[in-house]
Protein backbone atom coordinates (compact mmCIF):
# COMPACT_ATOMS: atom_id res chain seq x y z
CA UNK A 1 0.00 0.00 0.00
CA UNK A 2 1.26 3.23 -1.04
CA UNK A 3 0.70 5.53 1.96
CA UNK A 4 1.31 9.44 1.55
CA UNK A 5 2.38 10.87 5.10
CA UNK A 6 1.57 14.58 5.45
CA UNK A 7 4.11 15.84 7.73
CA UNK A 8 7.72 14.71 8.79
CA UNK A 9 9.51 16.31 11.61
CA UNK A 10 6.11 16.97 13.88
CA UNK A 11 5.79 15.10 16.89
CA UNK A 12 3.62 12.51 15.06
CA UNK A 13 4.65 12.43 11.76
CA UNK A 14 8.08 11.66 13.08
CA UNK A 15 7.21 8.38 14.99
CA UNK A 16 4.55 7.47 12.33
CA UNK A 17 7.13 7.51 9.57
CA UNK A 18 8.26 4.54 11.67
CA UNK A 19 5.28 2.62 12.51
CA UNK A 20 3.51 3.15 9.30
CA UNK A 21 6.70 1.69 7.35
CA UNK A 22 5.51 -2.22 8.25
CA UNK A 23 2.47 -1.10 6.39
CA UNK A 24 3.46 -0.27 2.74
CA UNK A 25 5.60 2.33 0.94
CA UNK A 26 5.60 5.75 2.98
CA UNK A 27 6.48 9.36 1.21
CA UNK A 28 6.55 11.86 4.16
CA UNK A 29 5.95 14.99 2.63
CA UNK A 30 6.11 18.79 4.18
CA UNK A 31 6.23 22.11 3.20
CA UNK A 32 10.70 21.87 2.80
CA UNK A 33 10.52 18.48 1.36
CA UNK A 34 12.90 17.98 -2.01
CA UNK A 35 12.34 17.18 -4.71
CA UNK A 36 8.04 17.38 -3.73
CA UNK A 37 6.98 19.14 -1.20
CA UNK A 38 3.40 19.62 -0.06
CA UNK A 39 2.36 23.64 1.33
CA UNK A 40 -0.93 22.90 3.37
CA UNK A 41 -1.32 26.87 2.43
CA UNK A 42 -1.45 26.39 -0.84
CA UNK A 43 -4.23 24.71 -2.55
CA UNK A 44 -2.77 23.87 -5.88
CA UNK A 45 0.08 22.25 -3.87
CA UNK A 46 -1.83 20.33 -2.15
CA UNK A 47 -3.47 19.22 -5.32
CA UNK A 48 0.29 18.21 -7.51
CA UNK A 49 1.62 16.43 -5.04
CA UNK A 50 -1.17 13.92 -3.84
CA UNK A 51 -1.51 13.39 -7.85
CA UNK A 52 1.82 13.13 -8.06
CA UNK A 53 2.23 10.55 -5.67
CA UNK A 54 -0.90 8.72 -6.09
CA UNK A 55 -1.43 6.80 -2.75
CA UNK A 56 -3.70 3.96 -1.68
CA UNK A 57 -3.89 6.13 1.73
CA UNK A 58 -3.29 9.76 3.25
CA UNK A 59 -2.62 10.20 6.40
CA UNK A 60 -2.11 14.03 7.67
CA UNK A 61 -0.38 14.91 10.00
CA UNK A 62 0.14 18.25 9.53
CA UNK A 63 -1.19 20.79 11.11
CA UNK A 64 -1.43 24.94 12.43
CA UNK A 65 -0.81 23.78 15.92
CA UNK A 66 0.15 27.32 17.28
CA UNK A 67 -2.63 27.69 19.47
CA UNK A 68 -1.85 31.34 20.53
CA UNK A 69 -0.91 32.51 18.04
CA UNK A 70 -3.62 31.10 15.76
CA UNK A 71 -5.81 33.91 17.69
CA UNK A 72 -3.50 36.91 15.21
CA UNK A 73 -2.86 34.37 12.27
CA UNK A 74 -6.41 33.51 11.85
CA UNK A 75 -6.17 33.02 7.93
CA UNK A 76 -2.93 30.83 8.18
CA UNK A 77 -4.63 28.59 10.73
CA UNK A 78 -7.56 28.48 8.82
CA UNK A 79 -5.87 27.62 5.48
CA UNK A 80 -3.93 24.44 7.32
CA UNK A 81 -6.68 23.37 9.83
CA UNK A 82 -10.05 23.89 8.09
CA UNK A 83 -9.09 24.07 4.37
CA UNK A 84 -6.82 21.47 3.56
CA UNK A 85 -7.97 18.95 5.40
CA UNK A 86 -11.60 19.38 2.74
CA UNK A 87 -9.12 19.58 -0.36
CA UNK A 88 -7.27 16.26 0.72
CA UNK A 89 -10.02 14.46 0.84
CA UNK A 90 -11.13 15.72 -2.40
CA UNK A 91 -8.01 14.85 -3.82
CA UNK A 92 -8.81 11.23 -1.95
CA UNK A 93 -12.13 11.07 -3.50
CA UNK A 94 -10.76 11.42 -6.84
CA UNK A 95 -8.10 8.29 -6.45
CA UNK A 96 -10.14 6.13 -4.36
CA UNK A 97 -7.66 6.54 -1.47
CA UNK A 98 -8.49 6.84 2.49
CA UNK A 99 -7.69 9.65 4.84
CA UNK A 100 -6.49 9.45 8.20
CA UNK A 101 -6.50 12.99 10.15
CA UNK A 102 -5.98 13.67 13.64
CA UNK A 103 -7.53 16.62 15.36
CA UNK A 104 -8.22 18.11 18.82
CA UNK A 105 -9.36 17.84 22.75
CA UNK A 106 -9.92 21.34 21.66
CA UNK A 107 -13.40 21.54 19.85
CA UNK A 108 -14.80 21.38 23.18
CA UNK A 109 -15.63 24.06 25.64
CA UNK A 110 -14.58 22.59 28.29
CA UNK A 111 -17.63 23.01 30.77
CA UNK A 112 -17.88 19.14 30.87
CA UNK A 113 -17.03 17.06 34.28
CA UNK A 114 -16.96 13.73 32.65
CA UNK A 115 -15.19 12.70 29.89
CA UNK A 116 -16.08 14.27 26.36
CA UNK A 117 -17.30 11.17 23.92
CA UNK A 118 -17.29 11.62 20.19
CA UNK A 119 -20.80 12.64 20.03
CA UNK A 120 -20.98 15.34 22.81
CA UNK A 121 -21.55 18.58 21.69
CA UNK A 122 -19.10 20.76 20.24
CA UNK A 123 -18.15 24.39 21.45
CA UNK A 124 -14.27 25.31 20.39
CA UNK A 125 -13.60 28.84 22.58
CA UNK A 126 -10.68 29.60 20.34
CA UNK A 127 -9.76 30.16 16.48
CA UNK A 128 -7.16 26.86 16.96
CA UNK A 129 -10.45 24.04 17.77
CA UNK A 130 -12.57 26.14 16.07
CA UNK A 131 -10.19 25.62 12.38
CA UNK A 132 -9.80 21.99 13.64
CA UNK A 133 -13.73 21.51 14.12
CA UNK A 134 -14.12 22.59 10.11
CA UNK A 135 -11.14 20.60 9.09
CA UNK A 136 -13.33 17.38 10.62
CA UNK A 137 -16.38 18.63 9.19
CA UNK A 138 -14.99 19.10 5.39
CA UNK A 139 -13.60 15.75 5.52
CA UNK A 140 -16.95 14.41 6.83
CA UNK A 141 -18.76 15.96 3.84
CA UNK A 142 -16.96 14.48 1.07
CA UNK A 143 -17.96 11.33 2.45
CA UNK A 144 -14.69 9.20 1.71
CA UNK A 145 -13.79 6.40 3.64
CA UNK A 146 -12.26 7.90 6.65
CA UNK A 147 -10.82 8.23 10.48
CA UNK A 148 -10.86 11.46 12.63
CA UNK A 149 -8.77 10.86 15.57
CA UNK A 150 -9.11 13.81 18.17
CA UNK A 151 -6.26 13.29 20.58
CA UNK A 152 -4.95 15.48 23.49
CA UNK A 153 -2.02 17.33 25.68
CA UNK A 154 0.50 16.03 22.99
CA UNK A 155 4.23 15.10 24.00
CA UNK A 156 7.06 13.96 22.83
CA UNK A 157 10.92 13.38 22.18
CA UNK A 158 10.91 16.30 19.46
CA UNK A 159 9.37 19.50 18.50
CA UNK A 160 7.71 22.05 20.84
CA UNK A 161 5.75 20.46 23.78
CA UNK A 162 5.20 20.67 27.03
CA UNK A 163 7.56 17.96 28.15
CA UNK A 164 10.61 19.11 26.81
CA UNK A 165 9.44 22.47 27.67
CA UNK A 166 9.56 21.58 31.45
CA UNK A 167 12.66 19.34 31.13
CA UNK A 168 14.76 22.49 29.88
CA UNK A 169 12.95 25.40 32.46
CA UNK A 170 13.19 22.88 35.46
CA UNK A 171 16.99 23.16 35.04
CA UNK A 172 16.81 26.84 34.06
CA UNK A 173 14.73 28.37 36.80
CA UNK A 174 14.69 28.87 40.68
CA UNK A 175 10.39 28.70 40.80
CA UNK A 176 7.89 27.44 38.30
CA UNK A 177 4.30 28.49 38.19
CA UNK A 178 2.34 25.74 36.75
CA UNK A 179 -1.42 25.67 36.02
CA UNK A 180 -3.53 23.31 37.71
CA UNK A 181 -7.07 23.77 37.06
CA UNK A 182 -7.17 23.20 33.09
CA UNK A 183 -7.60 19.21 33.50
CA UNK A 184 -6.88 16.77 30.62
CA UNK A 185 -4.89 13.38 29.45
CA UNK A 186 -1.21 13.92 28.40
CA UNK A 187 -0.43 11.19 25.56
CA UNK A 188 2.63 10.14 24.38
CA UNK A 189 3.21 10.51 20.19
CA UNK A 190 4.56 7.30 20.09
CA UNK A 191 1.44 5.71 21.39
CA UNK A 192 -0.53 8.24 18.62
CA UNK A 193 1.77 6.60 15.85
CA UNK A 194 1.59 3.11 16.89
CA UNK A 195 -2.10 3.05 17.49
CA UNK A 196 -2.45 4.92 14.21
CA UNK A 197 -0.99 1.99 12.23
CA UNK A 198 -2.91 -0.81 14.27
CA UNK A 199 -6.07 0.78 13.40
CA UNK A 200 -5.34 1.37 9.80
CA UNK A 201 -3.78 -2.62 9.96
CA UNK A 202 -7.39 -3.77 11.59
CA UNK A 203 -9.28 -1.56 8.78
CA UNK A 204 -7.00 -2.95 5.96
CA UNK A 205 -8.36 -5.38 3.32
CA UNK A 206 -6.11 -7.22 0.65
CA UNK A 207 -4.49 -3.66 0.95
CA UNK A 208 -6.62 -1.37 0.58
CA UNK A 209 -7.97 1.14 3.36
CA UNK A 210 -11.90 0.17 4.06
CA UNK A 211 -13.25 0.82 7.18
CA UNK A 212 -16.30 0.91 5.68
CA UNK A 213 -19.17 1.79 7.82
CA UNK A 214 -16.38 2.09 10.87
CA UNK A 215 -15.67 5.40 9.02
CA UNK A 216 -15.60 9.13 11.27
CA UNK A 217 -14.62 10.62 14.43
CA UNK A 218 -12.56 8.19 17.37
CA UNK A 219 -11.09 9.45 20.47
CA UNK A 220 -6.75 8.92 20.99
CA UNK A 221 -5.58 9.64 23.99
CA UNK A 222 -4.07 7.69 27.07
CA UNK A 223 -6.23 6.78 30.22
CA UNK A 224 -6.44 8.65 33.16
CA UNK A 225 -6.43 12.58 33.92
CA UNK A 226 -4.30 14.94 35.12
CA UNK A 227 -3.58 18.65 35.41
CA UNK A 228 -0.66 20.64 33.89
CA UNK A 229 0.82 21.18 37.60
CA UNK A 230 0.35 17.35 38.46
CA UNK A 231 2.05 16.64 35.34
CA UNK A 232 4.58 18.64 35.79
CA UNK A 233 5.37 17.32 39.26
CA UNK A 234 5.46 13.71 37.69
CA UNK A 235 8.20 14.71 35.18
CA UNK A 236 10.26 16.29 38.01
CA UNK A 237 10.36 13.19 39.68
CA UNK A 238 10.10 10.31 37.01
CA UNK A 239 13.72 12.88 35.82
CA UNK A 240 15.52 12.95 38.75
CA UNK A 241 15.15 9.42 39.25
CA UNK A 242 15.87 8.79 35.62
CA UNK A 243 19.11 11.01 36.15
CA UNK A 244 17.84 13.44 33.60
CA UNK A 245 17.15 15.81 35.41
CA UNK A 246 19.41 17.46 39.04
CA UNK A 247 18.31 16.57 42.44
CA UNK A 248 18.11 20.49 42.80
CA UNK A 249 15.88 21.97 40.22
CA UNK A 250 13.07 24.45 40.07
CA UNK A 251 10.35 24.38 42.65
CA UNK A 252 7.05 23.69 41.01
CA UNK A 253 4.18 26.15 42.50
CA UNK A 254 0.36 26.01 41.77
CA UNK A 255 -1.66 28.88 40.24
CA UNK A 256 -4.73 29.33 38.43
CA UNK A 257 -5.29 29.91 34.79
CA UNK A 258 -6.41 33.47 35.53
CA UNK A 259 -3.03 34.17 36.73
CA UNK A 260 -1.49 32.98 33.63
CA UNK A 261 -3.14 34.50 30.79
CA UNK A 262 -3.09 34.01 27.45
CA UNK A 263 -4.10 35.15 24.16
CA UNK A 264 -6.31 31.69 23.43
CA UNK A 265 -9.26 30.63 26.31
CA UNK A 266 -8.39 27.17 27.32
CA UNK A 267 -10.78 24.40 27.84
CA UNK A 268 -11.02 24.06 31.80
CA UNK A 269 -11.47 20.17 31.47
CA UNK A 270 -11.26 18.24 27.80
CA UNK A 271 -10.51 14.56 29.30
CA UNK A 272 -11.98 12.47 25.86
CA UNK A 273 -13.34 8.93 26.31
CA UNK A 274 -11.62 6.09 24.24
CA UNK A 275 -14.18 3.58 25.12
CA UNK A 276 -15.45 3.76 21.44
CA UNK A 277 -11.80 3.25 19.75
CA UNK A 278 -12.09 0.21 22.45
CA UNK A 279 -14.97 -1.12 21.36
CA UNK A 280 -15.06 -0.80 17.79
CA UNK A 281 -11.09 -2.01 17.50
CA UNK A 282 -10.06 -3.05 20.44
CA UNK A 283 -7.45 -0.47 20.30
CA UNK A 284 -6.74 1.46 24.09
CA UNK A 285 -3.68 3.39 25.39
CA UNK A 286 -2.26 2.97 28.59
CA UNK A 287 -2.48 5.34 31.47
CA UNK A 288 -1.10 8.44 31.11
CA UNK A 289 1.65 8.24 34.37
CA UNK A 290 2.37 4.74 32.30
CA UNK A 291 3.46 6.18 29.15
CA UNK A 292 4.90 9.00 30.54
CA UNK A 293 7.36 6.87 32.51
CA UNK A 294 7.98 4.68 29.66
CA UNK A 295 9.07 7.81 27.39
CA UNK A 296 11.55 9.31 29.70
CA UNK A 297 12.78 6.08 30.58
CA UNK A 298 13.59 5.94 26.81
CA UNK A 299 14.97 9.43 27.30
CA UNK A 300 17.45 8.27 29.63
CA UNK A 301 18.78 5.78 27.81
CA UNK A 302 19.25 7.57 24.74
Amino acid sequence: MKILLIGRSGQIAWELRRTLACLGNVIALDRHSSPLEIDLMNADSIRAAVRAIGPRLIVNAGAYTAVDKAEQEQDQAWRVNATAPGLLAECSAELGAGLVHYSTDYVFSGDARAPYREESATDPQNVYGLSKLEGEKAIAAVGIPHFILRTAWVYGERGSNFLLTMLRLMRERDVLPIVSDQIGAPTWSRLIAEATAALIMRSTNNELFAPDDKSGVYHLSCGGETSWYDFACRIKALGQAAGILPESCAILKAITGAAYPTAAKRPAYSVLSNAKLARQFGLQLPHWESALELCIAGQAKA
